[in-house]
């Protein structure tokens, strides 16, 4: 086995092993693989040794490789039969799971993910107190329209409610306990949509008998979620304006920041007319990209009138909390007219003409009687609609009516009286 080895060595020892023995002559012996090259060898005992050295250290090098390969080879079939595991899971992963804002995601040996499990029962959860709240509304309203067929209606709503509460519950449990299969799970929970479904459904048909029975601007939008699909459309545009006071009843206790109650975009500019609270800022009114900081403070969960004005002449603008003149400043947009053909939005901030929404800057809470005037309302003015001691002024630009809104994504609207609130 060593014969190809010496010859290999051989012109490179050479020199080294010809100094002081004149010409020099090799003698290669095949020696078997535990012989001993020293007696098989007419070179020097010094060379002998080095020889023997080298081939030992040849030697081991071998071995090492060939395990080290043996290893890779090892991990590659393990990684092999993992990588087809993953792929016989995907094959049998149940239609629409692991897809989309609805679906369930899966690690990759399909088991199902906890804390996506814990975001949907979160949701859910979420959905049941938004109902909850809508049926309050709903009793509300049953006790002014005294009727037996309304209180009937109201206790199959309730008990509804309470067994999706159960059903809810049971979930959690068996979660915890590790008791539901992914598939199982899928079940449990179309069970639950389904059901969660008809109950709104009923509700909303109920709310639309209501609806008939009010008159057309008491009525208030709620956004119950942070999310970038929940959002109302004011159906007009606003047109040029040089002057405007924008009004509304607000409620919220969302924190960090209530998000955008309004955004006003048009074509080329998406913060042509925007009010804001993002993040732990202060809120904010934004007009053609401008700022100016609001002095409210309303994050309290209660009912709050605001109203900010504005004039294109030298920027002035004023803002009002409660019917009392909380700020004031100028240099906000000098001489830049509000621009016509936009797109007014509540609830929702744009990036883009009509769209571009991000959940960070959602509205989370309550807005009614939103109203939009091409002129600077008087301090009069203003404190007449924060305390409905004279009759309620309607915006000549936006007036506040069911008639003027499209609602999206889940936002609910019902019976809201302003004045009510102050009692």
């Amino acid at each position: 086995r060593l014969l190809p080895l010496l010859l290999l060595l051989g012109p490179a020892l050479g020199p080294a092993l010809g100094q002081g023995l004149g010409q020099t002559r090799f003698i290669c012996t095949s020696v078997p693989l535990d012989g001993d090259v020293c007696a098989a060898s007419a070179l020097g005992t010094g060379s002998a040794e080095e020889l023997k050295g080298t081939v030992l250290q040849l030697r081991e090098t071998v071995l090492q490789q060939k395990e080290t390969i043996m290893n890779q080879k090892e991990t590659i079939r393990e990684l092999t039969a993992k990588l087809g595991r993953c792929e016989s899971q995907s094959v049998l992963e149940l239609p629409g799971e692991g897809k989309g804002r609805k679906g369930f995601s899966k690690n990759t040996m399909g088991d199902l993910s906890r804390p996506a499990a814990a975001e949907t029962l979160s949701q859910l959860g979420q959905t049941l107190q938004s109902l909850k709240t809508r049926l309050e509304n709903l009793e509300q309203f049953s006790r002014m329209n005294s009727s037996s067929q309304t209180n009937n209606l109201k206790d199959i709503l309730q008990n509804k409610i309470d067994d999706l509460e159960k059903q809810v519950l049971s979930r959690v449990n068996s979660l915890e306990e590790g008791k539901l299969s992914p598939r199982n799970e899928s079940e449990e929970r179309g069970k639950i949509e389904s059901t969660l479904t008809s109950l709104h459904q009923r509700i909303s048909d109920l709310e639309k008998g209501q609806k008939d029975n009010r008159p057309p601007d008491r009525f208030q939008l709620t956004f119950p979620l942070r999310t970038n699909y929940m959002y109302a459309k004011v159906k007009k545009s606003l047109p040029e304006m040089y002057a405007f006071s924008i009004c509304m009843w607000i409620k919220s206790s969302a924190s960090p920041g209530m998000g955008t109650p309004f955004s006003y975009a048009v074509p080329g500019q998406a913060n042509e007319l925007v009010l804001i609270e993002w993040g732990n800022n202060p809120m904010e009114i934004l007009i053609n990209d401008k700022v100016a900081k609001l002095p409210f403070t309303i994050n309290d969960g209660k009912w709050h009138h605001i109203c900010v004005t504005w004039t294109t002449r030298d920027g002035v603008w004023e803002a009002y909390q409660d019917g009392t003149q909380t700020g004031n400043g100028e240099n906000l947009a000098p001489y830049h007219p509000i621009k016509p053909q936009g797109v007014l939005v509540l609830g929702q901030e744009q990036d883009t003409l009509g769209g571009g929404f991000d959940a960070t800057q959602a509205f989370v809470g309550e807005l009614a009687h939103f109203n939009v005037w091409d002129r600077k309302l008087s301090p009069g003015e203003v404190y007449g609609l924060a305390t409905c001691s004279s009759k309620a002024l309607a915006g000549n630009v936006i007036a506040w009516a069911e008639s003027n809104i499209d609602i999206y994504g889940g936002a609910t609207k019902w019976t809201f009286e302003a004045c009510r609130q102050l009692n």
